[in-house]
């Protein structure tokens, strides 16, 4: 982390890791992996006013300074967020308004414009807000909740009963939350939503806010902070190992093992419920055993090969570096990945003992995943072959781009020739690898958004996802408000027609006959 106090206002800047550099490099030319997470809600216009919302967004900006950073890349390995200090609370109000977009948009062309239309994000703009216009609700029916505190000195009870009636009136609102993934997760983003929330339907009035605003600033900024982090820490540097060369040695042997376990011949061709605790799984385990029983039921893919499929795993509970009030920012990635591997068959009878069984192997594999003694080490080599990958792609892309690229010159014509890469491991025959699919699996989110604490809102409607590559596909699963949610996102000109169709419909299906 370095700052620099010879210009105003103050800058810090620190290089990205290899994780978020994985991720920052594919994300330059379409947005791939833009997060976006959208919630739906019924609140008065007073909550839900436009200076209200830029206060309430001012305070998490200031609270999480990569929100309101920028990206410099200086080289494929040398990438670095820049963050310029804000010089007060007004400044933070101006700058958190320029970042807040009003739309007479419905969720749906929200959420299509965001995933489909240009980009929303860029290198100076790494976070963003947009909302619809309200629009009457209507559940007109629904108890209306207690009005924001009126700016004038007259009580609500002297108002006139209209008055009172009209400021108490419910609409709908939408909001998008829109995000760069190498920022942080989703566990950051529905912390964040939760926090929003939380302040704009709280007691305070909007004074109060701007108050709480000004505070907050002068507790970060009265002096110029001496020898703290105040950009989060990049994940590797949160879960730091002492590596020496043996460990190294260990660290390349086990993950390339781990990889080579890693069989999947399964993939598209291109172009909390009460049955799920009777059989001892969870929601998460029994939306693998979904997508592998939908896959099977298409007949696609060579049946004797397994399904690969991956998710992510949170990674916050190995971290060893705690940061500080009030630097305790929690945007920032914690995310590794693993892998479920299930059958690509189905026996003729009992499909249901079947679809049980799996779930539970879908659990047990996604427990190993987590309590895997070698998880550290797991998670920087990973890391460093992401990286590396990525800043051979991300070259490759801008020489193409600018027409200089050209491939690279067969071993066997290179003069002198490389000499070979020692292998880890004794060579053995390649097994193929293909993922089928992706699935996010937040688990229940009513464990994180504590609707008690913001009870002038009610939020009713939440859907997440991210921009996705050529080819990509990725199923969302989560609980909330009492309720299964799932969620496709996919490349829609990246798979053969009607391919994808067919496999949602079995998917639901499925949904319908052992969860529902």
């Amino acid at each position: 982390m370095q700052a620099s106090t010879s210009t105003t206002p103050t800058r810090f800047e620190r290089k990205m890791g290899e994780t978020e550099l994985s991720y920052y490099l594919p994300s330059r030319q379409t947005g791939v992996n833009d997060m976006y997470l959208h919630l739906g809600f019924r609140a008065t216009k007073a909550q839900v006013s436009s200076e209200r919302v830029k206060t309430v967004w001012a305070i998490l900006r200031l609270r999480h300074p990569l929100l309101c950073a920028s990206v410099h890349m200086h080289d494929y390995g040398d990438i670095r967020f820049v963050y310029d200090a804000p010089t007060s609370s007004e400044d933070l109000l101006k700058e958190a308004g320029e970042n807040i977009e009003y739309r007479a948009k419905s969720k749906d062309e929200l959420i299509d414009g965001y995933l489909n239309g240009e980009r929303t994000l860029s290198n100076t703009r790494l976070s963003y807000l947009i909302l619809s216009e309200p629009r009457a609700t209507s559940n007109s029916s629904m108890p209306s909740p207690p009005p924001s505190p009126a700016p004038s000195n007259r009580t609500s009870s002297e108002q006139p009963q209209s008055e009172q009636d009209a400021s108490q009136e419910l609409f709908e609102h939408d909001i998008l939350i829109c995000a760069m993934h190498f920022l942080g997760d989703g566990m950051a983003l529905h912390a964040f939503a939760n926090d929003f929330f939380g302040l704009l339907g709280g007691q305070s009035s909007d004074e109060q806010l701007k108050q709480q605003l000004s505070e907050e600033w002068k507790e970060r900024w009265g002096s110029l902070p001496q020898d703290v982090s105040v950009l989060p820490s990049a994940l590797e540097d949160n879960m730091p190992v002492k590596w020496s060369r043996l460990r190294r040695a260990a660290a390349a042997v086990d993950f390339e093992m781990s990889q080579q376990k890693l069989v999947g011949g399964q993939a598209f061709p291109r172009r909390k419920d009460p049955k799920c605790k009777e059989n001892g799984v969870s929601i998460s385990a029994a939306l693998f055993a979904v997508c592998n029983v939908a896959w099977a039921r298409m007949g696609g893919g060579p049946k004797d090969l397994p399904s690969m499929m991956y998710s992510a795993l949170n990674l916050r509970p190995y971290f060893t570096v705690k940061p500080t009030a009030p630097w305790n920012s929690y945007w920032f990635l914690a995310i590794g990945y693993f892998n479920v591997i299930l059958p690509n068959f189905l026996p003729q009878e009992n499909v249901a003992k079947a679809f049980w069984h799996r779930a539970r192997l879908a659990k047990e594999q996604s427990t190993l995943a987590a309590k895997n003694p070698l998880i550290v080490p797991r998670t920087h080599e990973m890391a460093r072959e992401r990286s590396q990958r990525s800043q051979k792609w991300g070259k490759e892309d801008d020489e193409k781009e600018k027409g200089t690229w050209s491939p690279p010159t067969p071993p066997s014509e290179q003069s002198p020739p490389s000499p070979p890469r020692e292998p880890v491991l004794p060579a053995r025959a390649k097994a193929p690898s293909a993922a089928l699919i992706g699935l996010s699996l937040l688990g229940n989110l009513d464990g994180i958004y504590k609707h008690l604490t913001f009870p002038a809102l009610e939020l009713h409607t939440l859907t997440t996802g991210s921009r996705q590559r050529n080819g990509a596909m990725l199923l969302f699963g989560y609980t909330f408000k009492g309720k299964l949610w799932i969620s496709l996102g996919y490349d829609k000109n990246g798979f053969a027609d009607g391919v994808v169709e067919k496999f949602w419909d079995k998917s639901l299906k499925c949904v319908d006959e052992f969860l529902g």
